[in-house]
Parts: C-alpha cells; sequence; structure tokens
C-alpha cells in the first residue's frame, strides 16, 4: 500500500499543475482546443512509453480504455471550462471532493476493506478537501453557478474515469492510457469539426477562439497535457498497486498544487483554512500510506 500511495501522491501534485496550465490556456482559448491539444500530447507520450514497457492489448483493455475515455474528456472539458472561469482556488477543491465520493463508494460496494489508519486517512483526506474548498469572508471573489455546476460535472468525470481505469486488466500496461488519450482526441476532435460546419453553414468562416492555438496559450496547452500524461500513468500504476478508494483520495488532492501554483502565479488570495486543509493533507496522506 506504501508503493500505491506514493505513486498517487506524486501523480496528484503532477495533476495540479496541470489542472493549473489547463485552467491557463483555457482563458485565451476555448477548453475544447486544450482538450484536443491535451489529447495528441498525451497519446503521443503514453505512446511512446508503451514501445519500452509490456503491453497488452486485449479488448478488456480496449474497451474500458475508452470508457475511461469518455469519461476524461467530459471531466476535461468540464473543468478547463469552470477554472477559466475562476476563482481556480474554489473550484477545484469542489470538483476533487466530487471526484473522490463517487470512486471510494464503488471501491467499497466491490469489497475494499482498509485498516483503521487507512479508514482515518479516508476521513482525513474528505475533511482537508473541504477545508481547502471553505474560503471565509466578504471580500473573497464567489465563483458563479456555473462554475459550481461545471466543477461538479468534471467531478463526476474525473470519479468515472478512474472506475474505469482500475477495471482495466493488470497484463495491459500503459494500453488502456493510450486508448484513453486517442478517445479523447477523436471526441473532441468530431465536436470541433461539428461546430467548423455549423459555422461554416451560417457564412461564419472565423471560429472563436481558434486564433487563440498559437503562443503562449499553446504552451500552457502543451504543458497541461504533458503533466497530464506523466500524472495519468503514475495513477495507473497506484492503481495496479493498490485499492481504488485510497487512489481516489488522494488524487482528489490535486487541488493542492493548483492553488500554491496560481497563488505564487495569478496572486490569488489562500485564507488561513485553506492552509491547514494542506496540512490535513499531508497527515491523510501519510495515513493512506500505512493502510
Amino acid at each position: 500500500m506504501l508503493l500505491s500511495a506514493l505513486l498517487a501522491l506524486s501523480g496528484t501534485l503532477i495533476y495540479g499543475a496541470s489542472d493549473f496550465f489547463g485552467g491557463l490556456a483555457a482563458r485565451r482559448m476555448s477548453a475544447l482546443w486544450v482538450t484536443a491539444v491535451n489529447s495528441c500530447v498525451g497519446v503521443v507520450l503514453v505512446g511512446i512509453f508503451a514501445l519500452f514497457v509490456p503491453t497488452q492489448w486485449s479488448p478488456l483493455a480496449l474497451f474500458w480504455g475508452a470508457l475511461a475515455g469518455a469519461a476524461g474528456t467530459l471531466a476535461l472539458v468540464l473543468l478547463y471550462a469552470c477554472l477559466a472561469i475562476g476563482p481556480m482556488s474554489i473550484l477545484a477543491p469542489i470538483m476533487a471532493l466530487v471526484s473522490a465520493v463517487f470512486p471510494i463508494a464503488v471501491g467499497f460496494a466491490r469489497g475494499e476493506r482498509l485498516s483503521g489508519f487507512g479508514y482515518a486517512g479516508l476521513v482525513m483526506g474528505l475533511v482537508a478537501v473541504l477545508l481547502i474548498c471553505f474560503v471565509p469572508g466578504a471580500r473573497v471573489v464567489r465563483p458563479s453557478g456555473r462554475g459550481v455546476l461545471l466543477a461538479v460535472g468534471a467531478g463526476i468525470g474525473v470519479g468515472g474515469y478512474l472506475i474505469f481505469m482500475d477495471l482495466t486488466p493488470v497484463q495491459s500496461g500503459p494500453a488502456p492510457l493510450v486508448v484513453t488519450f486517442a478517445v479523447t482526441g477523436v471526441i473532441v476532435g468530431l465536436i470541433l469539426l461539428l461546430q467548423r460546419a455549423r459555422r461554416a453553414l451560417r457564412s461564419q468562416t472565423r471560429e472563436p477562439g481558434a486564433h487563440g492555438v498559437v503562443g503562449r496559450p499553446l504552451q500552457f496547452a502543451i504543458l497541461c497535457g504533458a503533466t497530464d500524461a506523466v500524472a495519468a500513468t503514475l495513477f495507473l500504476l497506484a492503481l495496479r498497486s493498490g485499492q481504488l478508494s485510497v487512489v481516489s483520495v488522494l488524487s482528489a488532492l490535486s487541488p493542492a498544487g493548483t492553488i500554491i501554483l496560481a497563488a505564487i502565479v495569478l496572486r490569488e488570495r489562500i485564507a488561513i483554512v485553506q492552509w491547514l486543509g494542506l496540512a490535513v493533507a499531508l497527515g491523510a496522506a501519510a495515513l493512506l500510506a500505512l493502510a
């Protein structure tokens, strides 16, 4: 369990950075374009990785990988859209809380059991997410209803992604990840083509946001895809060596990286209670490592 917790925690920190880069890119280009770039970068990097490690392309790997890709597509589009609306320091933790509860319930329903340390870590992890979500003060920027709904939808997508990836065969190696990124790219590509065709019928040849697929926004989107590929690989390894409930809670702590970067780069205000949540998150990670 220690190895699984360490892998998941590493993936969590990297995934938090991926969220941050994706949110920055989505401020200057559409969330769909960010997701398209993410999937292209991801499928290349994971595909190269699959060339050097044992990989088995079984029907089950393709099936569950495809479902994970569909869930991941939903999560990515909604996540980047809600982070672009902001504030990142509130919406990212909301997404994380929703993404943790769903897989925990599925894991327990499938018979997963933990030690006393493990259950304490689960509770502390959820409390940590709640503390990070809570931002007191009248002058704090509050999220819009649309932003909250997008964050909840993204959380459901992330939870579904973890569940489907946990069902992939162990011997398949990174094959499900390649399928996941490929499916995401195909879905988003079709959506972009349909949008372009609809605008062409309306005699609008210029697609809003398409001009943003150059320059710095593109660099942020590429960084988002690269870090997402690394994080996804670490999470897959964590699921293969541990339990879904533990990995889901640790993955839900990814806002730790997001809000720290948002505070440093964007100077977003982080309340004392959120720093307390980060401290509780560290304690939860330690307990889960001992589970």
